[in-house]
């Protein structure tokens, strides 16, 4: 018996060296309009849905350090919030940049689904609208948030678009799922941005299409960053990125259409799904095993 009792102390004192993902508590508590997520009882992230905004985006992203990894309203680049899904040239509104008149997307309904501690879900319903227009699209979203490891914190986004009409997306850069690094982890102040080909920076990622981006950089003593995977069963996976060394990375299949005069042609009634897993991470790439996780990740 004492054998047994001395066994089992030994195993749990083992395992005090290490979380498996088991015991974070994940909470969110809405506040008018924008949902607040802890995750131990520590502040994780906003998701900001206000209808004076161009779109929903979360904002801030905090990492292990406890500052944010992604920046918002850029003075360079105002249309930059966080980590965001948009659009531009959308037959002929722009979802993407500032000015409300020229589009928005809106929430119609916003949810925190019941669930149990380890995870929050966030269920949204969008319309993409703009004054004197139809719209053209609404949009289905699930965001799960949880952290399976220690110093890992992860949003699934699941998001199915309904072509409410005849949609036709001109080419452009500004389209679909994005992130905004802070400006301490971008590479032209020292940061790292890597694809899983192992290509690095902006001359050798841009326009490569690739299963995941990772961007990290130093915070004190050691490393932090977001990856954004693209899941296998995506439309257009694995699309091209357009990767900028100031801190920007965005899979965006509507800059390399087949065709570039008729540029993307979606039609009435059809449905688009899109799967994203963003990771907050601390190390590098390799010390955050985005490969491994990404494996993972196609198997869900």
């Amino acid at each position: 018996m004492k054998s047994n009792v001395a066994s089992i102390a030994a195993l749990l004192i083992f395992c005090a060296g290490f979380n498996f993902g088991l015991f974070a508590q994940v909470t969110a508590v809405q506040h008018g309009s924008s949902i607040h997520v802890s995750i131990d009882g520590k502040y994780f992230t906003q998701y900001i849905f206000s209808q004076d905004e161009k779109y929903p985006y979360f904002y801030p992203v905090n990492g292990p350090s406890g500052a944010s990894v992604t920046s918002a309203r850029n003075g360079t680049y105002p249309h930059h919030s966080s980590l965001f899904f948009g659009c531009d040239r959308v037959n002929g509104g722009n979802y993407w940049q500032e000015e409300l008149h020229r589009g928005q997307i809106i929430g119609l309904q916003t949810k925190i689904l019941d669930t149990d501690s380890s995870k929050v879900v966030i269920a949204q319903e969008c319309i993409w609208t703009r004054p004197d227009a139809k719209s053209p699209i609404k949009d289905f979203r699930t965001i799960t948030i949880s952290a399976p490891a220690d110093d890992v914190y992860q949003l699934d986004f699941d998001i199915e678009m309904e072509m409410l009409m005849d949609v036709e997306i001109e080419r452009t850069n500004h389209s679909l799922f994005s992130a905004r690094m802070d400006p301490d982890l971008a590479v032209i102040n020292g940061g790292n941005m890597v694809n899983a080909q192992g290509e690095q920076g902006e001359k050798e990622t841009f326009g490569k299409a690739s299963a995941w981006m990772d961007y990290y950089g130093s915070r004190g003593d050691f490393n932090e960053g977001l990856a954004v995977l693209q899941h296998p069963e995506n439309a257009w996976f694995p699309a091209p990125w357009f990767t900028r060394d100031y801190g920007f990375i965005s899979p965006t299949p509507m800059y390399w259409p087949e065709d570039e005069e008729q540029g993307t042609q979606l039609s009435k009634g059809q449905k688009v799904i899109l799967r994203y897993r963003v990771l907050i991470h601390k190390g590098t790439t390799q010390e955050a095993k985005i490969a491994e996780a990404y494996d993972r990740y196609c198997q869900e």
